[in-house]
């Protein structure tokens, strides 16, 4: 009689954390179908960051949607010194960049604001050159992370407009 009320005790625990776990709510974000098009993007601060931003944003906009939004973006790069050797030389940098988003509807005077933040690290190599290169390349990488988290968001508050 025991054994049979714990086998059911498991199996109604298994059922419960069966269901709980498959119906979370999560959705992944659908960013072939776009609700929104780019009427303007307006940018200050770091401007190769922001060049790359907007191309990347205006590349993936959907034309032919009815909602026109104007995007302003503001950008900001830090860059510090993340690790140093015994001789006290620098060997790694930290660098963040900080984006401050702003977009409204077209015709609608409600402006929405959203922050991205995102950092990543370098190293420092023998020669200078090479330590701009690695520089531009944690860049580029960083500003890709930064269009794939303004596009997202910018999916989901668009439909919440």
């Amino acid at each position: 009689m025991i054994e049979k009320t714990r086998k059911l005790i498991i199996h109604l625990l298994l059922i419960v954390l069966t269901v709980s776990i498959t119906s979370c709510g999560f959705k992944v974000i659908d960013r072939s179908n776009l609700n929104y098009d780019i009427a303007e993007i307006t940018t200050t601060g770091e401007k190769r960051i922001n060049f790359k931003i907007k191309n990347k944003l205006l590349f993936n906009s959907s034309e032919n949607n009815k909602k026109l939004i104007n995007i302003d973006i503001n950008s900001k790069k830090i860059k510090s010194i993340k690790e140093k050797n015994i001789k006290n030389e620098v060997t790694k940098y930290e660098l963040k960049i900080q984006v401050i988003v702003t977009f409204s509807e077209l015709n609608s005077l409600e402006k929405n604001k959203f922050n991205i933040q995102v950092s990543g690290d370098y190293d420092v190599a023998n020669q200078f050159s090479q330590t701009l290169t690695n520089e531009k390349r944690i860049i580029e990488t960083l500003t890709d992370k930064i269009a794939e988290k303004i596009t997202d968001n910018l999916i989901l508050k668009v439909n919440d407009i």
